[in-house]
């Protein structure tokens, strides 16, 4: 009987945009479609064993990178999986969520995760595993829903949003806009002032 409104975290448009950078030229990837991760606490819930799975079946014009490992993850990693513990700050994850070709989040739970904002406010397409709020923030402009555990069909996806380029950066930013974190701010204020 108690109204419930739903009011989703939002990011700050004013870091997460496209940022020019050398990521590509540092680590040699100028002809290689990069394939990005990002999490926190990498291990089977957030889809490592994916990328690592991905890494066999990849050809070399492909290159996976993950952010957020550490020395123990790097010890599962083929020497494919290029491995960045940290950045220096969040202009620099913008700077590699630009630089990626697409953006991979293989995650078996999850609630709402911004790492798929940001990488579309970066003008990245993703693809997702259809888990928790995963997919709610992506439409038919920005990225697409694998099932659940589908390494073919997320094999497939990579390979057809590189390849094709169905996603503009275009429709990722129009799309971005709506996460914008001063129009949750002001939901949050219209809900207060309504009740």
């Amino acid at each position: 009987d108690y109204p419930i409104k739903v009011i989703n975290n939002g990011i700050d448009l004013n870091i997460f945009k496209p940022t020019k950078s050398n990521f590509r030229e540092k680590y040699n990837l100028k002809d290689k479609y990069i394939i990005l991760g990002v999490a926190f606490g990498w291990g089977k819930r957030k889809g490592l064993d994916i990328f690592i799975e991905l890494s066999k079946r990849l050809d070399n014009s492909y290159q996976i990178v993950l952010v957020g490992t550490d020395d123990n993850v790097d010890k599962e990693l083929p020497q494919k999986i290029i491995s960045i513990h940290r950045t220096q700050n969040q202009n620099e994850l913008a700077e590699i969520y630009t630089a990626a070709d697409l953006f991979v989040n293989p995650t078996r739970e999850e609630n709402y995760p911004t790492v798929n904002m940001e990488a579309i406010a970066c003008g990245t397409p993703v693809v997702t595993f259809n888990t928790g709020g995963s997919p709610e923030m992506l439409d038919s402009t920005c990225g697409t829903v694998v099932k659940k555990n589908d390494i073919d069909g997320i094999y497939n996806e990579i390979k057809r949003v590189c390849e094709t380029q169905p996603y503009s950066k275009d429709d990722c930013l129009k799309r971005a806009e709506s996460f914008d974190k001063n129009l949750r701010f002001t939901e949050y204020l219209n809900l207060l002032v309504k009740h």
